[in-house]
């Protein structure tokens, strides 16, 4: 499988739509970038939980997903499962975010998740970051949306360990829902990792990439 590096990447945009989103979609690979990279700037953008014992949940959680790269995070109060209806206000916070930075990769959910807060944010981030590269992350879950992504960061046994262990110690909140355990969250890295030939991986969904052979 061809690899490629991404040796320039300084500044990193995340954006989610509820708290947790970030981690379970692309945890792994923070933890690898961030401990990688310790002068790595990480702007974070989350739609919903502003307010709430989800924001501190959120904010404990990338603080440790993104030692020690210096983190920026903000977390509105849109509700969960009606942000369609805030569209506007969804839009202006992304905007918001690209006039603070310019990117070098962007991690966002992807527009094929089938949970309608998740598609709207991924229809949102290209007509913003319309020259950068988004890779879209996916989030298991009930709705059986899972499908084939085309990228895929690798994870080292303890890095997959690593982020099974800090989702179940810092989203409590999440405790209730029957899928929402360790063993799923390794599942799910288990099964990309064998799709590109090592044990454990994160995937993501790739819509534009520019290529530059000469």
């Amino acid at each position: 499988m061809l690899s490629l590096r991404l040796p320039e990447v300084r500044r990193v945009a995340l954006l989610g739509a509820h708290c947790d989103d970030l981690a379970i979609g692309a945890g792994g690979s923070l933890l690898t970038m961030c401990v990688q990279r310790p002068d790595l700037e990480v702007h974070a953008l989350v739609l919903g939980g502003g307010g709430t014992a989800r924001e501190d949940e959120e904010r404990a959680a990338l603080i440790e997903f993104c030692a020690p790269a210096r983190l920026e995070l903000t977390v509105l109060d849109l509700p969960d499962g009606r942000m369609p209806a805030h569209w506007l206000r969804a839009k202006e916070a992304v905007a918001a975010l690209r006039g603070r930075v310019d990117p070098d990769l962007v991690l966002a959910p992807h527009r094929d998740d089938r949970h309608q807060d998740h598609r709207l944010l991924a229809e949102i981030v290209p007509q913003v970051f319309r020259d950068h590269l988004v890779l879209g992350y996916e989030i298991l879950k009930w709705d059986g949306d899972l499908s084939q992504p085309g990228g895929y960061q690798p994870l080292t046994e303890d890095t997959a360990r690593r982020k099974a262990e800090l989702l179940a110690k810092h989203y409590p909140s999440q405790h209730g829902k029957d899928w929402y355990d360790e063993e799923t969250f390794l599942a799910l890295a288990r099964l990309r990792g064998v799709e590109q030939h090592t044990r454990y991986a994160e995937a993501f969904h790739v819509e534009k990439l520019r290529l530059d052979l000469g």
